[in-house]
């Protein structure tokens, strides 16, 4: 029988295409039933339409339709996709905006430190009603996975309290940290084994072998001596010269979850290579990087329509875990990736209810993670910080409890490195106010009495000045940058 697969949030044109083409590309999987819902009825339109057209080149059985309302895209399905972000770009523009006045200088901000807090608190309670409907509406043994950050709150929460469905989390960070490592080591990627795990973001690469010998002390080494890493990993290569081991995720990513690098702003520059790309560590770059890409797709995305469709083969197929969870569930084939789980005691020196990212074989069985032991003890550290914070800002975004989510804030190591706790109490109040829309958890007379301080006891930030986001650049320059970057392409 066909599988049902639900999209919850089709709207994102790249990543809904991409999904539908890994899937298809397994030959068991091309009569597949997807059902595309997001709130945004021009955005999934244009995802059906690209899909739609990709699959009738291909002569495939497959099926897509789009649903306007969310329980009858979710109804009869056997996986569930969500692509969804809480709140729009108003809101990731007060995540990144609001703190930065208050010295707290994110690059991405939506996983830890204040925006990935808020983010939290605007995904979870969504995420959470998508599981209420799968466990009224979907197969029983449905599973739900899920690429929204903050991808540990997240997947936390919906374990935790997600009415009993099968909830896990995907994130491609671990992938690129290995694909990272085996250039600086000179190394083809099927030669190189390894044991990465932690939370998310902060996953260490705890072992690393080539055809069976550990190289792991030969890394950092390998990282200092590639021109290119050594330019846009500056950050990243610090902590595994201070920690010994490679954590996953960008250079701008890491530089937001811990205390040490984004507190003084005349030391940035040590740290990041913003003049090459925003993801370095750029302040406020994701942002940035956000409001291009909507004047873009703007333009851009509707060609999509004129140009070729796609193919479904094993040479198309991404390394997204995605389509190869769903393979070995349906097929009995073995996958190993990494996924956001509950520890269960997989990592045995973090708790045992939190989420943790860790190695896992995928079977007809399901998901099923590895016991990995002790992380190093520095590592460990490192990530029972976040752990704690991730814990409070869950909590509070599952309740409503304005207490837990200001400890939280103070909890954060970036937010603590740089603010007073009226600081924090204050920024609260500020992101409360600004968010309120998207945060119904909450009774109104959290917001009310958040306005009432911010009108008649308000404090000037102190510390340093911020440095100022740089603005977005128009479709035009962000061509005329393209074309001068590859100019030169082909050329002796």
């Amino acid at each position: 029988m066909p599988i049902k697969i639900a999209i919850i949030g089709a709207g994102s044109v790249g990543f809904t295409r991409r999904a539908v083409q890994d899937v298809l590309c397994v030959p068991e999987l091309q009569d597949t039933e997807f059902a595309f819902m997001d709130i945004n009825e021009s955005s999934v339109g244009i995802t059906e339409k690209l899909c739609s057209r990709d699959i009738e080149a291909a002569g495939l059985d497959a099926i897509v339709r789009v649903h306007p309302d969310r329980r009858e895209a979710l109804k009869g399905a056997d996986y569930v996709f969500s692509f969804i972000r809480g709140g729009d770009i108003e809101a990731l523009r007060n995540d990144t905006e609001i703190p930065l006045k208050y010295g707290v200088d994110q690059c991405i901000a939506d996983t830890l430190a204040p925006g990935g807090i808020m983010y939290g608190q605007r995904t979870i309670p969504i995420l959470l009603s998508i599981c209420k409907d799968i466990s009224e509406v979907s197969k029983p043994d449905c599973m739900f996975i899920s690429h929204s950050n903050p991808m540990a709150m997240n997947t936390w929460a919906c374990n935790k309290y997600g009415y009993g469905v099968k909830y896990v989390g995907l994130c491609h960070g671990v992938e690129h940290g290995f694909g990272q490592i085996c250039t600086a080591l000179g190394l083809p990627k099927e030669e190189v084994s390894y044991v990465c795990a932690g939370v998310n973001h902060q996953t260490w690469f705890i072992r690393v072998a080539h055809k069976g010998r550990d190289v792991t002390g030969e890394v950092l080494e390998a990282f200092e001596k590639d021109e290119q890493l050594a330019k846009n990993e500056k950050l990243r290569i610090d902590m595994l010269r201070r920690f010994g081991y490679y954590s996953t995720e960008s250079n701008g990513h890491l530089s937001e979850y811990v205390q040490w690098y984004r507190k003084r702003p005349m030391e940035m520059a040590q740290w990041t290579n913003s003049e090459e790309s925003w993801s370095t560590g750029e302040t406020g770059g994701y942002l940035r990087a956000m409001l291009e890409r909507a004047d873009w797709y703007e333009e851009e995305v509707p060609k999509w329509l004129e140009g070729p469709t796609r193919t479904f083969n094993a040479e198309e197929r991404s390394p997204e875990h995605t389509s190869f969870i769903i393979e070995a569930i349906e097929t009995g084939r073995v996958y190993r990736g990494h996924f956001n789980v509950i520890n269960n005691g997989s990592i045995a020196n973090l708790p045992d209810d939190c989420c943790v990212e860790v190695p896992g074989y995928v079977d007809g069985n399901g998901i099923n993670p590895i016991t990995v032991g002790e992380l190093p003890m520095g590592c460990a550290a490192v990530c029972s910080q976040t752990v704690h914070t991730q814990r409070l800002s869950m909590e509070a975004a599952v309740h409503g409890n304005e207490t837990w989510l200001r400890q939280a804030m103070m909890m954060d190591p970036l937010t603590g490195a740089v603010c007073t706790p009226p600081e924090v109490w204050q920024m609260v109040d500020e992101l409360l106010v600004a968010e309120e829309q998207w945060l119904p958890q909450y009774e109104a007379s959290v917001f009310e009495a958040a306005r009432k301080r911010l009108a008649e006891d308000y404090i000037e930030p102190g510390g340093p000045e911020a440095p100022a986001i740089i603005p977005p650049r128009s479709p035009e320059e962000m061509r005329k940058a393209r074309e001068d970057a590859t100019k030169h392409v082909g050329e002796e």
